[in-house]
């Protein structure tokens, strides 16, 4: 059984599920998970979570992305993407400068309102039933943020960006929004993911390359533990008593744990048993001298 986060490269035509449903043959295991999804048209980086490492999956998708994208002005579609129907046709008459100042006017905080075709679910429904179903209900605008934008090349009416983002946030949204901001509409033509976290493209692999890996008894070395997926964390260690109160996912005094708390810097730590077996995140409570269990992923029939 394999352990911890493995970076695919998902190819076009796959969604998420896909991935995950033929990792599960490949690998012949059941416990695994993605860090959110990734259009069936898009290809690029998907960290995919194995065995206990799925409780990785919430915590991953709160990590900034990175992605290049191709918007074609002058196009909208009603799915914001170029696989869309077209719903409007206009003149590209902005000039380069213009362009790449509104461009800049994206970067930082701004409130995304959310595509009808998209998995969020309002009232129990997906957005992209109903969108199929030919209806448009009202969906609330959600923060998101812009960290850059660099404009790759402009050779209109394409546009290419590289775009870093926080969760949550929709590539092909941010293209129409900015067409609507020139007066040109817009659509997103192209997607590559290139970077989650610390999960770039260079290291990526394709389902294919997993599966010759795994022949080669090679894949492990592919395989980031969960335990280096916090490695910036410091490494805290339990008294011998107090082993079973963490093995069980309790709180623990500061006492129970072998630190210098005086020189605490951070709020987040990986705890280890007095084995230095890994046994979770946990977080520091100053005000109540005592760490609280984040994420436990130690099993329990190894803890026992």
């Amino acid at each position: 059984m394999f352990e911890g986060v493995i970076n695919i490269y998902k190819e076009k035509g796959f969604t998420s599920h896909d991935v995950v449903a033929k990792l599960r043959g490949i690998l012949k295991m059941r416990k695994i998970g993605h860090t959110g999804t990734l259009d069936p048209e898009a290809e690029g980086v998907l960290p995919v979570c194995l065995g206990h490492g799925t409780k990785l999956c919430g915590m991953l998708t709160d990590e900034r992305k990175v992605y290049r994208t191709v918007m074609l002005l002058g196009v909208e579609t009603d799915t914001q993407d170029i696989g869309g129907q077209v719903i409007g046709q206009m003149p590209v008459q902005a000039e380069p400068d213009r362009i790449a100042e509104v461009i800049d006017e994206f970067v930082g905080g701004y409130e995304q309102i959310p595509p009808m075709y998209s998995a969020l679910k309002v009232n129990g429904k997906k957005l992209y039933e109903l969108a199929r179903q030919g209806k448009t209900v009202e969906r609330k605008a959600r923060p998101v943020v812009i960290y850059r934008i660099d404009i790759d090349s402009v050779e209109l009416p394409r546009v290419v960006m590289t775009v870093e983002c926080s969760k949550g946030t929709y590539i092909r949204t941010l293209c129409h929004d900015i067409g609507q901001k020139l007066g040109c509409g817009a659509c997103m033509e192209s997607l590559l993911r290139m970077k989650v976290g610390r999960f770039s493209l260079e290291n990526a692999l394709t389902l294919g390359q997993v599966e010759r890996l795994r022949d080669e008894g090679n894949l492990r070395t592919h395989i980031t533990s969960i335990e280096e997926m916090f490695d910036d964390c410091p490494a805290v260690q339990t008294l011998p008593e107090s082993n079973r109160l963490a093995h069980n996912g309790n709180a623990l005094q500061l006492s129970q744990a072998v630190f210098d708390w005086e020189e605490a810097k951070t709020d987040r730590y990986r705890l280890y048993d007095s084995q230095g077996r890994f046994i979770g995140i946990y977080l520091y409570e100053k005000e109540r001298s005592r760490l609280k269990p984040e994420k436990i992923f130690i099993a329990t029939e190894a803890a026992g």
